[in-house]
């Protein structure tokens, strides 16, 4: 029988996280790899993002069969069938097609037939602003088990001539459950964003301002822009902000925070994040040597394999903060359980 918690003070239902998953593709492509298409090296590469190598799926693989298998092993860990869901929920800036939604599809896959599905598009804050999402539902009532994913296939929007965009993205997919049964509680989510910076990170043609054409597909429109330095100077400060203004939604300071699992972008930003916040690297997860920034997918295969590697203790309080495109950012801190 599941057991309900209810938070008699805001007369509202809690929300936890019941279960995780992740699924990242086998072939690798290294700094090595790289320094041959482009004009680039490891040394330049590790020293600038602290990236070594990414993860790419095969040509035939779209966005929502890594998500599903994310997905799948999500609800395996919460012991639950995909007939439990009430909603899916999946953040790509990578979608199969434009519609139907890459939600639509996974729940397709997964027989999840009692489950309303869509996607949202928050670049690499996504995960969290599905956690957002769905912690309101469980809260009020509405739902009882909901599927979130962060899911990408950034390879295929990669422009491999660009030298300081194609060293960054990987492809991979990250799942939880969030659920008003008792688990890893969500003790606040806090979203933001600034439209004025949607010109600093952006994929110009694709949609109905530049559709596909000869043209667009001529001049590279169809593959990631970014103003990295910008982009570095609005990261270092939004991650310390966000992280700050998370916490305090829930009545706690940067000095209680045990451990940090921030958006896998840049090795500089992160390290940047840590000295802000005074926290030692024992308590901040770090995988983007691995992975590179995998946008949505960031901090949900960072999640999962943070709990598949025992590194939180009862009680922790775990913070999530990302940025991305738009621009965005997001932050979330959770009780574990």
């Amino acid at each position: 029988m599941r057991q309900e918690l209810f938070n008699l003070k805001r007369n509202q239902y809690a929300a936890s996280i019941i279960g995780t998953g992740s699924y990242v593709p086998d072939t690798i492509i290294s700094n090595s790899y790289l320094e041959k298409i482009v004009d680039t090296s490891d040394k330049w590469i590790v020293s600038r993002t602290g990236i070594r190598e990414r993860r790419k799926v095969s040509y035939e693989i779209a966005t929502s069969d890594i998500a599903t298998e994310a997905a799948v092993r999500a609800l395996n860990d919460a012991n639950l069938s995909p007939m439990d869901l009430d909603m899916v929920i999946v953040a790509t800036v990578t979608p199969d097609m434009v519609f139907p939604s890459t939600a639509c599809l996974v729940q397709k896959n997964l027989g999840a037939k009692n489950a309303a599905a869509f996607d949202i598009e928050a670049a690499c804050s996504g995960f969290i602003y599905c956690l957002s999402i769905a912690e309101q539902f469980i809260k009020s009532g509405s739902a009882e088990n909901i599927l979130v994913i962060g899911a990408e296939i950034l390879t295929k929007i990669t422009d491999y001539k660009d030298r300081n965009t194609c060293v960054l993205f990987g492809d991979g997919a990250g799942a939880a459950v969030v659920s008003k049964s008792e688990g890893s509680q969500i003790l606040s989510t806090y979203l933001g964003s600034d439209g004025d910076g949607c010109d600093l990170l952006y994929l110009p043609a694709g949609g109905s301002r530049n559709p596909a054409s000869v043209e667009t597909i001529n001049k590279s429109m169809h593959y990631i822009k970014m103003e990295g330095s910008e982009v570095f100077k609005f990261a270092v400060k939004i991650m310390e902000a966000a992280t700050e203004k998370a916490l305090g939604l829930c009545n706690l300071n940067k000095e209680k925070i045990d451990y940090l699992i921030p958006h896998q972008a840049n090795i500089r930003i992160i390290e940047n994040a840590m000295k802000r916040l005074n926290l030692t690297k024992d308590k901040v997860f770090v995988n983007v040597d691995k992975y590179g920034n995998m946008s949505s997918a960031s901090i949900a295969v960072a999640l999962d394999e943070t709990k598949r590697m025992k590194r939180l203790s009862k009680g922790d309080n775990v913070v999530l903060v990302a940025f991305g495109g738009g621009l965005t950012w997001a932050s979330a801190v959770i009780k574990w359980a």
